[in-house]
Protein backbone atom coordinates (compact mmCIF):
# COMPACT_ATOMS: atom_id res chain seq x y z
CA UNK A 1 0.00 0.00 0.00
CA UNK A 2 2.88 2.34 0.70
CA UNK A 3 4.64 1.79 -2.65
CA UNK A 4 2.33 4.03 -4.68
CA UNK A 5 2.23 6.67 -1.97
CA UNK A 6 6.02 6.92 -1.98
CA UNK A 7 6.20 7.36 -5.73
CA UNK A 8 6.74 10.80 -7.22
CA UNK A 9 3.87 12.47 -9.02
CA UNK A 10 4.31 12.55 -12.78
CA UNK A 11 6.34 15.57 -13.92
CA UNK A 12 6.66 16.89 -10.39
CA UNK A 13 8.59 16.63 -7.16
CA UNK A 14 5.61 15.85 -4.92
CA UNK A 15 4.85 12.33 -3.78
CA UNK A 16 1.37 10.84 -3.71
CA UNK A 17 1.81 10.65 0.04
CA UNK A 18 1.97 14.45 0.10
CA UNK A 19 -1.41 14.55 -1.61
CA UNK A 20 -2.88 12.20 0.96
CA UNK A 21 -1.43 14.22 3.85
CA UNK A 22 -2.79 17.42 2.31
CA UNK A 23 -6.23 15.82 2.11
CA UNK A 24 -5.92 14.68 5.71
CA UNK A 25 -5.10 18.23 6.74
CA UNK A 26 -8.23 19.62 5.11
CA UNK A 27 -10.32 16.80 6.58
CA UNK A 28 -9.06 17.58 10.08
CA UNK A 29 -9.52 21.33 9.62
CA UNK A 30 -13.05 20.94 8.31
CA UNK A 31 -14.09 18.38 10.94
CA UNK A 32 -12.59 20.14 13.97
CA UNK A 33 -13.77 23.62 12.99
CA UNK A 34 -17.18 22.27 12.02
CA UNK A 35 -17.52 20.43 15.32
CA UNK A 36 -16.69 23.52 17.38
CA UNK A 37 -19.35 25.53 15.53
CA UNK A 38 -21.88 22.68 15.60
CA UNK A 39 -21.40 22.08 19.32
CA UNK A 40 -22.04 25.71 20.24
CA UNK A 41 -25.08 26.01 17.98
CA UNK A 42 -26.35 22.58 19.05
CA UNK A 43 -26.20 23.44 22.75
CA UNK A 44 -28.04 26.72 22.16
CA UNK A 45 -30.72 25.16 19.95
CA UNK A 46 -31.12 22.13 22.22
CA UNK A 47 -31.58 24.40 25.21
CA UNK A 48 -34.10 26.49 23.27
CA UNK A 49 -36.10 23.36 22.50
CA UNK A 50 -36.64 22.76 26.22
CA UNK A 51 -37.19 26.41 27.09
CA UNK A 52 -40.37 27.49 28.85
CA UNK A 53 -40.64 30.32 26.32
CA UNK A 54 -42.84 28.93 23.59
CA UNK A 55 -41.34 31.07 20.84
CA UNK A 56 -37.84 29.78 21.58
CA UNK A 57 -39.05 26.18 21.68
CA UNK A 58 -40.80 26.57 18.32
CA UNK A 59 -37.76 28.23 16.73
CA UNK A 60 -35.49 25.46 18.04
CA UNK A 61 -37.75 22.73 16.72
CA UNK A 62 -38.04 24.45 13.34
CA UNK A 63 -34.24 24.62 13.07
CA UNK A 64 -33.85 20.93 13.90
CA UNK A 65 -36.58 19.77 11.53
CA UNK A 66 -35.13 21.77 8.64
CA UNK A 67 -31.42 21.09 8.97
CA UNK A 68 -31.61 17.52 10.27
CA UNK A 69 -33.92 16.27 7.52
CA UNK A 70 -32.09 17.77 4.52
CA UNK A 71 -29.16 15.54 3.44
CA UNK A 72 -25.80 17.12 4.12
CA UNK A 73 -24.79 16.86 0.45
CA UNK A 74 -27.87 18.89 -0.56
CA UNK A 75 -27.05 21.51 2.07
CA UNK A 76 -23.52 21.85 0.72
CA UNK A 77 -24.90 22.31 -2.80
CA UNK A 78 -27.27 24.98 -1.51
CA UNK A 79 -24.52 26.93 0.22
CA UNK A 80 -22.17 26.54 -2.75
CA UNK A 81 -24.49 27.11 -5.73
CA UNK A 82 -27.72 28.70 -4.47
CA UNK A 83 -26.73 30.97 -1.59
CA UNK A 84 -24.55 33.32 -3.73
CA UNK A 85 -27.53 33.89 -6.05
CA UNK A 86 -29.65 35.08 -3.13
CA UNK A 87 -27.15 37.72 -2.06
CA UNK A 88 -26.90 41.21 -3.55
CA UNK A 89 -24.92 41.01 -6.78
CA UNK A 90 -21.73 42.53 -5.37
CA UNK A 91 -21.70 40.21 -2.36
CA UNK A 92 -22.70 37.23 -4.47
CA UNK A 93 -19.88 37.84 -6.93
CA UNK A 94 -17.39 38.23 -4.08
CA UNK A 95 -18.63 34.98 -2.55
CA UNK A 96 -18.24 33.15 -5.86
CA UNK A 97 -14.72 34.45 -6.39
CA UNK A 98 -13.27 33.43 -3.04
CA UNK A 99 -9.88 31.94 -3.83
CA UNK A 100 -9.63 28.15 -3.75
CA UNK A 101 -9.61 26.06 -1.69
CA UNK A 102 -11.49 28.47 0.61
CA UNK A 103 -14.22 28.91 -1.99
CA UNK A 104 -15.13 25.26 -1.41
CA UNK A 105 -14.12 25.06 2.24
CA UNK A 106 -16.46 27.79 3.50
CA UNK A 107 -19.69 26.38 1.97
CA UNK A 108 -18.68 22.90 3.15
CA UNK A 109 -18.06 24.23 6.64
CA UNK A 110 -21.40 26.02 6.79
CA UNK A 111 -23.36 23.03 5.53
CA UNK A 112 -21.60 20.48 7.71
CA UNK A 113 -21.79 22.66 10.83
CA UNK A 114 -25.49 23.42 10.54
CA UNK A 115 -26.37 19.80 9.78
CA UNK A 116 -24.35 18.44 12.70
CA UNK A 117 -25.67 21.16 15.03
CA UNK A 118 -29.22 19.93 14.44
CA UNK A 119 -28.20 16.42 15.51
CA UNK A 120 -26.33 17.72 18.56
CA UNK A 121 -29.38 19.80 19.51
CA UNK A 122 -31.49 16.65 19.71
CA UNK A 123 -28.90 15.02 21.96
CA UNK A 124 -28.92 18.08 24.24
CA UNK A 125 -32.71 18.12 24.34
CA UNK A 126 -32.79 14.44 25.29
CA UNK A 127 -30.19 14.98 28.00
CA UNK A 128 -32.07 17.89 29.56
CA UNK A 129 -35.37 16.04 29.47
CA UNK A 130 -33.73 13.06 31.18
CA UNK A 131 -33.03 15.17 34.27
CA UNK A 132 -35.58 15.25 37.11
CA UNK A 133 -38.05 18.12 36.71
CA UNK A 134 -37.49 19.05 40.34
CA UNK A 135 -34.03 20.39 39.55
CA UNK A 136 -35.41 23.16 37.35
CA UNK A 137 -38.11 23.96 39.90
CA UNK A 138 -35.62 24.05 42.77
CA UNK A 139 -33.28 26.36 40.84
CA UNK A 140 -36.15 28.72 40.01
CA UNK A 141 -37.25 28.67 43.66
CA UNK A 142 -33.76 29.89 44.58
CA UNK A 143 -34.34 32.93 42.39
CA UNK A 144 -32.23 31.91 39.38
CA UNK A 145 -33.07 33.29 35.97
CA UNK A 146 -33.72 30.81 33.16
CA UNK A 147 -30.26 31.51 31.74
CA UNK A 148 -28.68 30.72 35.10
CA UNK A 149 -30.79 27.55 35.43
CA UNK A 150 -29.39 26.25 32.15
CA UNK A 151 -25.84 27.45 32.65
CA UNK A 152 -25.37 26.37 36.26
CA UNK A 153 -27.75 23.44 36.75
CA UNK A 154 -29.09 21.75 33.62
CA UNK A 155 -26.35 21.92 30.99
CA UNK A 156 -23.43 20.75 33.20
CA UNK A 157 -25.38 17.56 34.02
CA UNK A 158 -26.84 17.17 30.54
CA UNK A 159 -23.47 17.27 28.78
CA UNK A 160 -22.13 14.55 31.07
CA UNK A 161 -25.12 12.35 30.37
CA UNK A 162 -24.93 12.68 26.59
CA UNK A 163 -21.15 12.30 26.31
CA UNK A 164 -21.41 8.73 24.90
CA UNK A 165 -23.89 9.79 22.21
CA UNK A 166 -21.78 12.82 21.32
CA UNK A 167 -18.98 10.37 20.51
CA UNK A 168 -21.03 9.13 17.56
CA UNK A 169 -21.61 12.68 16.38
CA UNK A 170 -17.90 13.54 16.52
CA UNK A 171 -17.04 10.40 14.56
CA UNK A 172 -19.85 11.18 12.14
CA UNK A 173 -18.60 14.66 11.31
CA UNK A 174 -15.18 13.26 10.39
CA UNK A 175 -16.84 10.81 7.99
CA UNK A 176 -19.21 13.43 6.57
CA UNK A 177 -16.28 15.61 5.51
CA UNK A 178 -15.91 13.26 2.54
CA UNK A 179 -19.08 14.80 1.05
CA UNK A 180 -17.14 18.04 0.52
CA UNK A 181 -15.40 16.50 -2.50
CA UNK A 182 -18.65 17.08 -4.42
CA UNK A 183 -18.07 20.85 -4.32
CA UNK A 184 -14.38 20.67 -5.09
CA UNK A 185 -12.64 20.49 -1.71
CA UNK A 186 -9.60 18.21 -1.97
CA UNK A 187 -10.03 16.48 1.37
CA UNK A 188 -8.94 12.93 2.14
CA UNK A 189 -11.40 11.04 -0.07
CA UNK A 190 -10.96 13.46 -2.96
CA UNK A 191 -7.18 13.05 -2.80
CA UNK A 192 -7.53 9.27 -2.73
CA UNK A 193 -9.70 9.46 -5.85
CA UNK A 194 -7.14 11.72 -7.50
CA UNK A 195 -4.33 9.30 -6.70
CA UNK A 196 -6.42 6.50 -8.20
CA UNK A 197 -6.97 8.51 -11.38
CA UNK A 198 -3.24 9.14 -11.76
CA UNK A 199 -1.98 5.66 -10.88
CA UNK A 200 -4.96 3.33 -11.51
CA UNK A 201 -4.09 1.68 -8.19
CA UNK A 202 -7.61 1.66 -6.78
CA UNK A 203 -6.96 -0.68 -3.87
CA UNK A 204 -3.85 1.13 -2.72
CA UNK A 205 -5.35 4.63 -3.06
CA UNK A 206 -8.66 4.00 -1.31
CA UNK A 207 -7.16 1.40 1.03
CA UNK A 208 -4.81 4.07 2.34
CA UNK A 209 -7.70 6.47 2.89
CA UNK A 210 -9.66 3.73 4.65
CA UNK A 211 -6.82 3.09 7.07
CA UNK A 212 -6.54 6.82 7.82
CA UNK A 213 -10.28 7.10 8.50
CA UNK A 214 -10.08 4.06 10.77
CA UNK A 215 -7.20 5.56 12.74
CA UNK A 216 -9.09 8.86 13.06
CA UNK A 217 -12.16 7.03 14.36
CA UNK A 218 -10.10 5.16 16.95
CA UNK A 219 -8.39 8.35 18.10
CA UNK A 220 -11.74 10.14 18.41
CA UNK A 221 -13.24 7.24 20.32
CA UNK A 222 -10.29 7.10 22.71
CA UNK A 223 -10.42 10.84 23.29
CA UNK A 224 -14.16 10.92 23.91
CA UNK A 225 -13.92 7.88 26.20
CA UNK A 226 -11.28 9.71 28.23
CA UNK A 227 -13.53 12.77 28.52
CA UNK A 228 -16.47 10.57 29.48
CA UNK A 229 -14.50 8.99 32.31
CA UNK A 230 -13.00 12.33 33.32
CA UNK A 231 -16.31 14.17 33.63
CA UNK A 232 -18.59 11.34 34.75
CA UNK A 233 -20.85 12.33 37.61
CA UNK A 234 -19.79 10.62 40.86
CA UNK A 235 -22.11 7.74 41.64
CA UNK A 236 -23.15 7.30 38.01
CA UNK A 237 -21.16 4.08 37.72
CA UNK A 238 -23.54 2.18 39.94
CA UNK A 239 -26.58 3.40 38.06
CA UNK A 240 -24.91 2.51 34.78
CA UNK A 241 -24.18 -1.03 35.96
CA UNK A 242 -27.72 -1.58 37.20
CA UNK A 243 -29.35 -0.24 34.00
CA UNK A 244 -27.29 -1.40 31.03
CA UNK A 245 -29.78 0.11 28.58
CA UNK A 246 -29.70 3.57 30.13
CA UNK A 247 -27.46 5.06 27.46
CA UNK A 248 -29.61 3.74 24.66
CA UNK A 249 -32.75 5.19 26.26
CA UNK A 250 -31.13 8.61 26.64
CA UNK A 251 -30.01 8.57 23.01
Amino acid sequence: MSFVLLETVQEGEERYLDWLLSGLGWTLTLAITGWCIAFVIGVLVGSARTSQHRSLAIAGRLYVEVFRNIPVIVQMFLWYFVFPELLPKSLGDAYKHIAPPWGSFIPALIGLSLYTAARVAEQVRSGIEALPLGQRSAAQALGMTELQVYRLVLLPQCLRIIMPTLTSEVMGIFKNTSVALTIGLLELTAQARQINEFTFQTFQAFGSATVVYLVLALVVYAGMHFLEERFRTPGQEGAKASTPGARKQVA
